[in-house]
């Protein structure tokens, strides 16, 4: 008979002896390496397996469990996945997958992998006899710490926080896309080099959804026009939407955060105090702070007046594009 499961099995990653597994949430990544994971635990157990795909929209839970229950031709063990699977686990299908996760085949892994999934009875079967793995999509803090943890274990390469932070905030936090960029990073920065932040800023373009445009700060605090003003027209094209307004926010926000780290610095304060009333994360925040005490209060101040005039004028039907470059070009020369 199959192990029991432990109270905390809903965190931990499948393994050979789970009977019914299912990786639930919308980290397509998460659910790969899962997957992936599983399927070597399965072989290192059983020898040569034989895998069997069906999809949840198309599928009658009748021929998932007869594919589990019937003996494999190939192989001694079988792995039945179902992809899609919140389509075919409804009000009608779960009592039958409940009764078969009450007693399931020890010849089959059955694998449900699912962009949503609604905890009920099933879940307490399955705990038994398998796992209901989480899959979800990280935040920004999680996403940096797995950036800098997979590097090393991947890639035998290196990041750090900064940069590490730096990638997440120009890619997002799906980390199939934070993967595909380290293997690419790793190889053009070489065997036993870090991953620089200038190697980042090549190979790296401000790629991510503008629904975050706060993304444009890091350049604005490059103090390097060029670069500034390439990055600021990608994001601005990023969109379908328009993202004038919201590019001006952030320059307001980025503003008002300088004019807080020098008056901070003025002060005499606490920067680390003064960093954490701000909010301030992530590479944006390095940059600032080293900024506090070179950029004088009168000048952040400059660039917080400037920040509001143009939001105004964008808003006033000005040339959005060439308010915004004019105003990144100010941002250029103050931090320089």
């Amino acid at each position: 008979m199959a192990k029991r499961g432990s109270s905390k099995s809903a965190a931990r990653p499948p393994g050979a002896d789970d009977l019914v597994v299912v990786l639930a949430g919308k980290e397509l990544f998460l659910r790969s390496q899962y997957t992936g994971m599983l399927r070597t635990a399965l072989q290192e157990k059983h020898g040569e397996i034989e895998t069997f795909k069906f999809s949840g929209n198309e599928v009658e839970i009748a021929e998932v469990l007869d594919e589990c229950r019937s003996f494999g031709l190939m192989s001694t063990h079988k792995l039945v996945i179902v992809d899609d699977a919140e389509s075919l686990v409804n009000e009608h299908t779960r009592p039958m997958l409940t009764r078969y996760a009450e007693d399931p085949c020890e010849q089959a892994t059955l694998l449900l992998r699912a962009g949503t999934w609604r905890p009920g009875n099933l879940d307490k079967a399955i705990a038994k006899v398998g796992v209901v793995t989480k899959c979800e999509q990280v935040d920004a803090a999680m996403a940096l710490k797995w950036t800098m943890a997979r590097v090393q274990r991947a890639y035998g390469s290196s990041i750090g926080q900064r940069e590490a932070a730096m990638l997440v905030e120009r890619l997002g936090v799906d980390l199939g896309k934070i993967d595909a960029e380290l293997g690419k990073l790793a190889t053009a920065s070489g065997e036993g080099n870090a991953i620089s932040a200038e190697i980042i800023m090549e190979m790296v373009p401000l790629t991510r959804e503008v629904e975050n445009p706060w993304v444009i700060q890091e350049p604005l605090l490059s103090g390097d026009p060029e670069y500034t003003l390439r990055q600021l027209r990608i994001v601005l094209e990023n969109s379908g939407k328009s993202t004038a307004v919201p590019v001006s926010y952030a320059c307001i926000d980025l503003a008002r955060k300088l004019v807080g780290v020098s008056e901070g610095a003025a002060n005499g304060e606490n920067l680390n105090t003064v960093a954490k009333e701000l909010k301030l994360w992530g590479p944006s925040r390095d940059a600032i702070m080293r900024l506090s005490r070179k950029i004088s209060v009168s000048r952040a101040r400059e660039l917080l007046d400037a920040s509001v005039r143009a939001d105004m004028d964008i808003k006033r039907s000005a040339d959005p594009v060439r308010t915004l470059e004019v105003l990144a070009l100010r941002f250029a020369s103050a931090v320089r």
